[in-house]
């Protein structure tokens, strides 16, 4: 689960970790308020520096013109107008953009360095990684490709946490001195600590910047979640915004599987990730384009299989459907009837190619076979994915 800037600058600012002043505006006369209850509006003549920020789940806001400096209450008021209920397309949004409902207005200074700081987990040693840089303000991959030797690291011990002499070595490393070298220790222990307590997947502080007389604060944050966590954290369940997320995958998590929607035309309905990771790479082979990755899982019902393949039917885009089932604790007469079930109820314009493998195969395809459906039996994964692709044009 993604949070937007501000709430994960919330939690870093519960976390010791320093932060600017700011207020949240969900319309231009709240940003205009925000001006002056941040007491960034003085007496006549006086020019406060502010920012007002486009709170979407997408990098890139800045170069998209979705940060704006403002200067009074009535530039922040044009600034919010300008952004708020207008989609913002950036690099990472898509074409579509994503719809701007909230903005930040934030308090502007000015840094004499800019840093980077950030937690991921390592899938090589399972362990969570603090890594930071001098190479502030520029994507986490950019210095990797072009300076690697810039990026510091910390493992993070699963059992001892984070300890103070790696906090000083990284904040040697980095170049700091004086009271930044103090400081900058409790900024990253209060990273980790944020990071293990709220289950979080991923920590990125970019810039983490050296203010005049401040010291280390956290411009700008981004915080992703475990969303298989969040039974343990309802306060931050409640920091959901699903109106930035994919409609299609929002359902999918409602009803329990695992969906992701891609740019293809073929939908996927398949039973184990790694399967439907190798069945998305078939169709490329072959030529084609996934819609979509969709695991249905091991233990699916036939209502969950049913409302899979609704979702796949509910997707505009899709020309043609593949089903690739190898049955283990999923039995295959289960996806069997959800798939008739599901067709039976919203009807089906487009081919469909089901391969079926496994636990009661035979029960399955007799099922299909007395559905009365129009669909293509295939005899392995890659007979399947080139029949669909054929089938698809």
């Amino acid at each position: 689960m993604n949070l937007h800037e501000f709430q994960a600058k919330d939690l870093l600012a519960r976390h010791g970790i320093p932060t600017l002043k700011g207020k949240v505006a969900t319309t231009p006369a709240e940003a205009a308020r925000g001006f002056g209850e941040l007491g960034l509006a003085g007496p006549a003549g006086w020019v406060a520096a502010a920012v007002v920020k486009a709170q979407v789940h997408a990098g890139g806001r800045g170069k998209a013109g979705g940060i704006i400096p403002v200067k009074s209450a009535g530039e922040a008021e044009a600034a919010a107008a300008k952004l708020l209920g207008k989609p913002l397309v950036t690099y990472q949004s898509g074409p579509a953009g994503k719809m701007v409902r909230s903005v930040l207005l934030e308090e502007s200074c000015a840094s004499e360095r800019e840093l980077y700081a950030g937690i991921v987990i390592d899938r090589r040693s399972n362990r969570a990684v603090l890594m930071a840089s001098s190479e502030g303000g520029v994507e986490i991959e950019v210095v990797a490709q072009r300076s690697p030797e810039k990026i510091l690291k910390e493992e993070i011990h699963a059992g001892l946490g984070l300890q103070a002499f790696q906090t000083r070595r990284l904040a040697k490393g980095l170049g700091l001195s004086g009271d930044l070298l103090k400081q900058a220790p409790a900024v990253f222990l209060g990273m980790a600590k944020l990071f293990t307590q709220c289950d979080a997947s991923l920590l990125e502080i970019n810039p983490l910047a050296v203010v005049p007389g401040r010291g280390l604060i956290a411009l700008d944050a981004k915080v992703n979640l475990d969303d298989r966590a969040l039974y343990r954290h309802e306060d931050l369940a409640k920091m959901r915004d699903v109106e930035q997320e994919d409609p299609m995958e929002v359902e999918a998590s409602r009803i329990g599987i695992s969906y992701v929607s891609l740019d293809g035309n073929i939908g996927c309905m398949v039973n184990g990730a790694g399967l439907a990771m190798s069945t998305m790479d078939l169709i490329k082979y072959a030529g084609g384009a996934p819609s979509n990755f969709l695991d249905v899982g091991g233990g699916a019902s036939k209502e969950q299989v049913t409302a899979a393949f609704r979702l796949i039917l509910s997707n505009e885009k899709v020309k043609g459907i593949l089903v690739n089932i190898f049955g283990g604790i999923m039995k295959c007469d289960v996806i069997a009837q959800g798939i008739t079930d599901a067709v039976k109820e919203m009807g089906l314009k487009v081919p469909l190619v089901v391969r079926l493998e496994g636990t009661n195969v035979e029960a399955g395809r007799a099922i299909l076979r007395g559905s009365g459906l129009n669909l293509v039996a295939a005899s392995d994964m890659k007979d399947a994915a080139e029949k669909i692709v054929k089938a698809v044009g």
